[in-house]
């Protein structure tokens, strides 16, 4: 199976610009979960799709134990160099249909920005089968704002053109009634506004973090820069842009 077919593969080759590039994730996540999902410092908390170990670092700091799953090789070994000097963290290779932990062993399960990889029924079936009883299930994504800035909508329209299968794999297409299904019912949800700042260099890393963006020897990769350097030109400030974004987090207990 190719890398384009699996998303398991998708970001073995970004790894690098993911760590550097992509958002990590509001401190007011844990403030919600606290108040509103019961999170304390001794939740046993399964990272599913922990990739680099962003979403993951937010909880350990908080003091929980963390198993961070995360089926892609390269991506859960930059998450294991980040996160090395925690002892408080476990990395695991799994997925999310097969996470090869223990039944009944953690109380939250957190999906970062990986959520709309899964198999909705088989990762569900193992998500209960983990949850310790009355635990929870907390869906969380970076939101890019298509449509804050003149300079967000043009990246848009950019990625339509250029990015081999965006508009299959943006995690766009999860929305509250897909959500809903997976849950059995409404789950709670909460948004964060949060940004990123970036000269070209930047915003070059960040476009190539994503999974869907020709890399260097596919058709379309210096089209795509190309067009990215002209916008970036035509859309500057001071050198600078800004992606703007909404954090968006679902949190339930599965029926």
């Amino acid at each position: 199976m190719s890398s384009k077919q699996d998303p398991t593969k998708r970001f073995s080759s970004r790894v690098d610009n993911y760590v550097r590039f992509r958002p990590g994730y509001p401190p007011e996540i844990l403030g919600f979960l606290k108040t509103d999902c019961a999170l304390t410092a001794d939740s046993a908390i399964a990272d599913i799709g922990s990739g680099t170990g962003k979403l993951t670092e937010l909880f350990l700091g908080n003091g929980n134990r963390v198993f961070g799953v995360e089926p892609n090789r390269e991506m859960r070994e930059a998450g294991e160099r980040l996160l090395k000097g925690s002892a408080n963290f476990t990395s695991v290779g799994g997925t999310a249909e097969e996470t090869t932990l223990q039944d009944a062993s953690v109380d939250f399960i957190t999906a970062g920005q990986a959520f709309h990889w899964f198999d909705r029924n088989r990762c569900r079936t193992e998500f209960a089968r983990i949850l310790k009883p009355g635990g929870w299930v907390v869906l969380i994504w970076n939101d890019r704002r298509t449509a804050a800035s003149q300079f967000l909508v043009e990246y848009e329209k950019l990625l339509q053109t250029h990015a081999t299968d965006y508009s299959k794999v943006d995690h766009k297409q999860i929305d509250d009634d897909v959500v809903k299904e997976f849950f059995g019912f409404e789950p709670a949800k909460k948004t964060f506004p949060s940004s990123q700042d970036f000269d070209f260099q930047g915003l070059k890393g960040r476009l190539l973090s994503s999974s869907y963006a020709p890399e260097p020897g596919q058709r379309g990769h210096y089209e795509m820069l190309h067009d990215l350097e002209k916008l970036f030109k035509a859309r500057q400030e001071n050198g600078r842009i800004r992606f703007i974004y909404d954090t968006v987090l679902y949190c339930g207990k599965l029926r």
